[in-house]
């Protein structure tokens, strides 16, 4: 009996498994056929120190500049980002109180790696919301607050949890990224990319209320808690403000236009950095992973703010929307045939297209690239679509633009009878009707000698071989005649 119960459970187990397995196949199979952002890699105009860079657009989701993009780092807090998402998508009250319970993440206290761990300054027993507690993870890494956002949401399991956020980064395609805490302590086995880290962070702006929580200056909690947060005169209230410099207008690296989202320092890596610049309407995603902490001289440096602002400028200064295409150019003409008194008809770009572009690139490099019959039969009208035109830059298609005609060209109908007169003639359909006219002659002609010959049959005489023989007389006859 036991060693049945044994069997009849192995088999659970690997039926789980393969029920899991599956689950995770049918969840990823929205997201196979995911359209990549284009990416074309423009020179920035100073060197970066920043390890992995990517650049995006967020508007067009367009890849300006890329730099390792798809190397291997650790993320640190980064991951917070999932957790975030995670927590929002599972959450049907982001005014839902928690009450801190200490237990959940006091392990941690004695890390290998504690020195990195970023306090909120929350106390076992403080009551906050599920707002409070995302807005102190994102601003300022709070792991107390990841952690209690994890066990909370992972119903009591913070591996649970943690596998949500795996699930996740498979399902919107990141396959580079393996998480394995919700908190960004350091672990080997913790990792992910550049170009992955942009795809959550992306897919994370479109969930309600992450955008608003992460890019907050600063958070003050919705439950002063004062028994364990005594607040004396002169001093500032309990907030939390967010890590990123460059949203601080005191900060001297305070840049205008610059929000959020997440910094994160890996003593055992570096620093990171993502955050969103906009200007004049134009957003920008910028992902900067393992910038060093200090210069050759060991002197303390904060390159990931530098490199923030060495792109910017780059992008704020070199960067606009630019007509590659206008629609008044009559870009190919079309050999029309049966045209009445015309034989061909021009073609023009349906719309103008513009394209976001680097000043540092002669527009003249890109290359309109047609797609047209050679030639086409009358009737045509005014913008009828005959045609498309890419437009090529460095081997690289930019954008693909409808052809259209530029006038109308009317069908002679002369030309049209002798036409159709010539295909009919030409088309299987003749062909067909000529084999099946000659077959049924040809039975009919069969029938009528056939009829001719049985209508002679019945006119020719019948053969004497054919008539009654005469009875031969008898004796008596021939005695009565004597």
């Amino acid at each position: 009996m036991g060693i049945f119960v044994h069997i009849l459970s192995s088999r659970c187990f690997y039926m789980k498994k393969i029920l899991s397995f599956l689950m995770a196949v049918t969840a990823l199979v929205p997201f196979l056929n995911k359209t990549e952002s284009q990416a074309f890699n423009f020179p920035l105009t100073s060197q970066i120190e920043s390890e992995s860079a990517l650049v995006i657009n967020l508007d067009s989701d367009l890849i300006i500049h890329e730099k390792n993009a798809d190397a291997q780092q650790t993320p640190g807090a980064f991951v917070n980002i999932m957790t975030a998402i995670i927590v929002l998508e599972n959450c049907n009250n982001i005014n839902e109180e928690i009450t801190i319970e200490e237990d959940v993440y006091s392990d941690l206290y004695s890390s290998e790696y504690y020195m990195d761990l970023c306090y909120g300054d929350i106390y076992d027993g403080d009551v906050l919301t599920v707002d409070d507690l995302l807005s102190a993870m994102m601003l300022t890494s709070s792991f107390e607050a990841s952690q209690t956002l994890a066990y909370h949401f992972g119903n009591g399991s913070v591996s649970g949890f943690v596998d949500m956020m795996n699930q996740k980064a498979l399902e919107i395609g990141c396959t580079a990224t393996n998480f394995t805490n919700p908190n960004g302590l350091y672990d080997e086995a913790q990792c992910t990319t550049a170009r992955d880290m942009a795809i959550i962070t992306e897919y994370a702006l479109k969930v309600p209320h992450f955008e608003k929580i992460a890019t907050r200056q600063e958070h003050t909690p919705s439950h002063s808690n004062s028994e364990r947060h005594v607040i004396y005169e002169g001093e500032d209230p309990w907030k939390w403000t967010n890590s990123n410099l460059m949203t601080d207008p005191e900060s001297e690296y305070y840049y205008s236009g610059v929000k959020g989202i997440k910094t994160a320092n890996i003593s055992a890596e570096g620093r990171n950095l993502i955050t969103i610049g906009s200007r004049n309407g134009n957003n920008y995603l910028v992902v900067l992973m393992k910038s060093p902490f200090t210069d050759s001289y060991g002197e303390r440096q904060f390159y990931h703010l530098d490199d923030a602002e060495i792109i910017f400028d780059w992008i704020f200064n070199h960067f606009s929307y630019q007509v590659l295409l206008s629609d008044s150019i009559e870009i190919d003409e079309i050999e029309v045939e049966l045209g009445e008194n015309v034989d061909y008809v021009l073609v023009k770009p349906e719309k103008e297209f513009t394209y976001l572009w680097y000043d540092g690139i002669d527009l003249a490099l890109v290359k309109p690239e047609t797609h047209c019959p050679d030639s086409i039969k009358a009737p045509v009208s005014k913008g009828q679509n005959l045609g498309t035109v890419d437009l090529k830059y460095s081997g690289e298609t930019l954008g693909t633009v409808n052809l259209v005609a530029v006038s109308d060209v009317k069908r002679s109908s002369s030309k049209y009878n002798l036409y159709a007169a010539s295909a009919f003639i030409k088309s299987p359909w003749f062909k067909n009707a000529i084999i099946v006219s000659s077959v049924l002659s040809g039975i009919y002609i069969l029938i009528c000698i056939y009829a001719f010959v049985c209508y002679k049959n019945r006119q020719k005489p019948v053969k004497p071989i054919y008539t009654v023989p005469k009875a031969p007389e008898s004796d008596n006859s021939k005695k009565t005649k004597k």
